[in-house]
């Protein structure tokens, strides 16, 4: 208890080693994330040292204001608020993260986990630099189950789901109303229908999306693929995971 009342001060060996466990937690984070894109490692830990640092720096100007500059600020008399530089650290990581988020074909968006990983990770390298060394415990246990537990079960629970959305391309964009058939022949309620290209470019064909909610008793995604591939109209199908 001594050790941990000790690293929760604001002393030399403290600041050491919130640094050295921001550093651990990026690490630990970008290391999973690694293999997934290319926002990986380093990324992770220089976010996280960033958020530690930021909040370090504000618990100094607070030990200083209170201490040796206590006198330079009643002369000044202005009154300052040491949690800014945290809380602005997160809103310049927002910028960050929105430079990663971009949309990729089919009307879907990549970018969105490794954004929010990066928050996560400036959130945590702040808690580090607080000291709240049981509160980023939690968060870093929470973040990894998140990150390399419920995306397998994601897609799980994807492929067992009712709603399906299909990327379908073919001969002619008037072929939609054949495939919309298929689907709903299969018991299948069509929400909505996406034209992504009413006419061939070059080696690309005429395109759609085709979003779904299959029926209980035939919630087969397999079946409902095979179905749409086998009209002789359709060239290419493809379940869309979003």
């Amino acid at each position: 208890m001594r050790v941990y009342e000790y690293l929760t001060q604001f002393n030399l060996v403290s600041v050491t080693f919130r640094l050295l466990l921001a550093a651990a937690a990026g690490i630990i984070i970008g290391y999973g994330r690694s293999k997934r894109d290319r926002t990986g490692l380093r990324t992770y830990t220089l976010v996280c040292i960033g958020g530690a640092v930021s909040m370090m720096i504000g618990l100094y100007m607070y030990e200083m204001l209170h201490g040796p500059w206590i006198e330079m600020l009643k002369a000044v008399g202005e009154k300052t608020d040491v949690t800014r530089i945290p809380t602005q650290t997160i809103s310049g990581i927002g910028f960050l993260g929105a430079g990663i988020i971009f949309k990729v074909a089919h009307y879907q968006v990549s970018g969105l986990t490794t954004a929010t990983g990066l928050f996560a990770a400036v959130v945590i390298g702040i808690a580090v630099g607080a000291g709240f060394y049981v509160g980023v415990l939690a968060a870093l246990i929470l973040v990894m189950l998140v990150l390399h537990v419920m995306a397998p079960a994601k897609n799980v629970f994807k492929q067992h789901g009712l709603n399906i959305t299909i990327y379908v391309e073919f001969e002619s964009v008037d072929d939609v109303s054949a495939v919309s058939e298929v689907i709903e022949s299969l018991g299948a309620r069509l929400f909505e229908v996406d034209i992504e290209r009413a006419e061939a470019v070059g080696d690309l064909k005429p395109s759609a999306l085709f979003d779904a909610r299959l029926s209980r008793e035939n919630r087969s995604h397999f079946v409902m693929l095979s179905s749409v591939a086998e009209l002789p109209c359709v060239s290419s199908v493809q379940e869309i995971m979003a």
